[in-house]
């Protein structure tokens, strides 16, 4: 039995684990499963792969995208430019171990995004600067798009905090993507502080979050005309991805 699996922490709100059963189920792959693995410290990403001989291949999520790369033997050059790995193939030999690092996020987001590429505005704002907030730069900055950073503690050139999200800034044409867990299961009731009232329908709004499928920062910008995506087609398109990266020989 090949064993695939999610680490990161918490794991309550994510479908990845849903996906694969029922990807596997459909497709009649009947010797692979796919579990979450909760850790708490990446400290313990080492010892969880050497005692589970039968894993070859995990997705990480928060808070451990960045983290992780220093745990790997080899990074995959485009997940070393992005700044994060969310995708970790696992070939053994005996009793050795080599792991690799992906960024699998830059083909989900891409492939989300890119229905909407004839009409993206010039400017972007990023939610949140952790390992997802990355990939999504990445993707951006590679179509051309002005990227700025808001952050709640603001350090570096291209980051402002969310009390600077003035009119001049954010009244204009803009995408603007929740790169951050705000509003996330089962903590629904919260949402991104951003002046929602200055939305228009030349702003998209993408939440990378999926559970809730409309979290309330995506609902305050449909009241607004704003197009609105959530993260699950990106789930599924990364998840895809990551399958074909654990089976390339």
């Amino acid at each position: 039995m090949r064993c695939f699996g999610l680490i990161g922490f918490p794991l309550s709100h994510s479908f990845s684990k849903k996906y694969f059963t029922e990807k596997f189920e459909r497709e009649g792959i009947t010797d692979c499963r796919y579990d979450n693995y909760p850790i708490e410290h990446i400290d313990l990403f080492k010892s969880l792969i050497s005692g589970n001989l039968e894993i070859s291949g995990l997705n990480v999520t928060i808070p451990f995208k960045e983290q992780v790369m220093d745990q790997l033997d080899e990074i995959d050059p485009e997940a070393g430019r992005v700044g994060a790995v969310n995708t970790v193939r696992i070939s053994r030999e005996g009793k050795s171990i080599w792991l690799q690092g992906f960024n699998t996020d830059v083909y989900g987001f891409r492939g989300s995004i890119s229905p909407f590429i004839h009409n993206l505005p010039g400017k972007a704002f990023i939610l949140g600067t952790g390992g997802s907030s990355k990939a999504v730069a990445f993707v951006l900055d590679n179509m051309g798009m002005n990227v700025i950073f808001v952050s709640r503690n603001p350090k570096l050139a291209n980051q402002i905090s969310y009390k600077d999200l003035s009119r001049a800034l954010i009244g204009q044409p803009a995408v603007i993507v929740n790169a951050s867990p705000v509003g996330m299961y089962p903590r629904v009731e919260n949402y991104p502080d951003i002046p929602y009232d200055l939305l228009t329908p030349d702003h998209i709004l993408f939440d990378l979050v999926y559970n809730p499928p409309e979290t309330l920062f995506l609902s305050k910008g449909k009241a607004r005309g704003a197009t609105i995506i959530n993260g699950l087609q990106m789930l599924h398109l990364q998840a895809e991805r990551s399958w074909e990266l654990w089976n390339e020989k």
